[in-house]
C-alpha cells in the first residue's frame, strides 16, 4: 500500500510545497476539473524527460501545457481568431487547443514531441491555478502509467506510479479529459472527444472540418489505439456479462455497478473512471461494458471505453 507522505494538502502551505519541487525540476501529481495530472515545468527539458520516465510515455506522444490565461498563452503559440473566440468561450475550462508555436516559445522540445504545434489549456480548478500563477507554464499529462486507467482521485495516482507526490483535493469534477481541436486556416478539427460536448463547440464555432483518420500519426495527447487501459479485458455493448466478468451498467442495464441509473451522460463521464478502477481491482478476469449513446459527453466516453478495449500492444 502506498505510503500517505506523499500526499500534499491543498491549502496555501501544501501549494507552496508543491510549487518549490516544481521549481526545482521536480515533478508532482496535481488536480484539475477533468482528472489528476502529472506536472512539471515546460520550460524544463529535464524535468518534462521524468514525466516521460515516470509514466513510460512514448516520446512520440506529446503534451499538454496548462497556461494561466490567454495572454499567457500567446507568447507560446500563434492564435487566429477562431482560437481566441474559442479559449474567450470556454477558458478557464476543459477544451485544449493544439496551435502553430512560436519559434521562441519558452518550451521544451520534449513538450510538443518534434511537432511544429503545441497544446494549450487553461484549467478551471483553483489548485492548478494557484501553481501556475506561482511556477509558470505547466506541461501536465495524466498522472498514471502511460495507456492505464485515468486518475480521478488521488488514490488512483498513489496506485498508480511509484515515488510521485500527490496534491489530494479530492475527486475530478468532470471525471473525463479535456477535449483537443486542432485550430486550422479552415476551421477547426475534433483531435479528442472529453468534457466539453461536441455540440457546444459547434454552436459556438460552426460544425468541425472532418476528423484525422485513425492510425494516423500522434499529434495531440489521447490518440493513441489502446490507451485508458484496464489489465483486464474490455467487453464493449454489453448488456448482460459472462460469469468471469465485472459489469459496468448504464441506465436500464444496472451492473455490478452503474456509470448512471437514470441514464445520464454526466453522472457517467464523472464515473467513468473511477468504475473502471473499481473493475480492475475486483479479481475478474474481464470487464463487460453497457451500452452508451454516443451524443453529448457520450462520445468522449464511447472514445474511453474504445481505446481501453482496443488490442494491447
Amino acid at each position: 500500500m502506498a505510503s500517505n507522505s506523499r500526499i500534499i494538502a491543498p491549502d496555501a502551505a501544501g501549494i507552496a510545497a508543491a510549487a518549490a519541487l516544481l521549481r526545482a525540476g521536480g515533478i508532482v501529481a496535481v488536480p484539475t476539473e477533468t482528472v489528476y495530472g502529472l506536472a512539471a515545468r515546460a520550460d524544463d527539458g529535464a524535468a518534462v524527460a521524468g514525466i516521460y520516465a515516470a509514466k513510460g510515455r512514448p516520446s512520440f506522444n506529446p503534451l499538454i501545457v496548462h497556461v494561466a490565461d490567454v495572454n499567457q498563452a500567446q507568447k507560446l503559440a500563434v492564435f487566429s481568431p477562431l482560437a481566441q473566440q474559442l479559449a474567450a468561450r470556454f477558458w478557464p475550462g476543459p477544451l485544449t487547443l493544439v496551435l502553430p508555436h512560436r519559434a521562441d516559445a519558452p518550451v521544451a522540445l520534449l513538450v510538443t514531441a518534434g511537432l511544429d504545434t503545441i497544446a494549450l489549456r487553461c484549467p478551471a480548478h483553483p489548485v492548478m491555478q494557484q501553481l501556475i500563477a506561482i511556477v509558470g507554464p505547466l506541461a501536465a499529462p495524466s498522472a498514471n502509467a502511460s495507456g492505464r486507467i485515468s486518475p480521478t482521485r488521488a488514490a488512483h495516482v498513489l496506485e498508480s506510479l511509484a515515488d510521485v507526490p500527490v496534491i489530494d483535493a479530492g475527486p475530478c469534477a468532470a471525471g473525463v479529459e479535456s477535449t483537443i481541436v486542432a485550430i486550422e486556416s479552415s476551421g477547426w478539427r475534433l483531435l479528442r472527444p472529453g468534457a466539453v460536448a461536441v455540440e457546444e463547440l459547434g454552436a459556438a464555432a460552426g460544425p468541425p472540418l472532418p476528423s484525422v483518420s485513425t492510425g494516423g500519426p500522434v499529434v495531440a495527447p489521447g490518440m493513441l489505439a489502446s490507451h485508458y487501459a484496464p489489465q483486464q479485458p474490455v467487453r464493449l455493448e454489453a448488456l448482460t456479462a459472462e460469469q468471469a466478468e465485472f459489469h459496468i451498467g448504464f441506465g436500464s442495464v444496472a451492473g455490478d455497478a452503474t456509470l448512471s441509473a437514470t441514464g445520464d451522460l454526466t453522472e457517467a463521464a464523472v464515473r467513468l473512471f473511477d468504475l473502471l478502477h473499481s473493475a480492475q481491482a475486483s479479481g475478474r478476469a474481464g470487464i463487460a461494458v453497457a451500452p452508451v449513446p454516443s451524443h453529448g459527453l457520450g462520445q468522449a466516453i464511447n472514445d474511453r471505453l474504445a481505446r481501453a478495449a482496443a488490442p494491447r500492444r
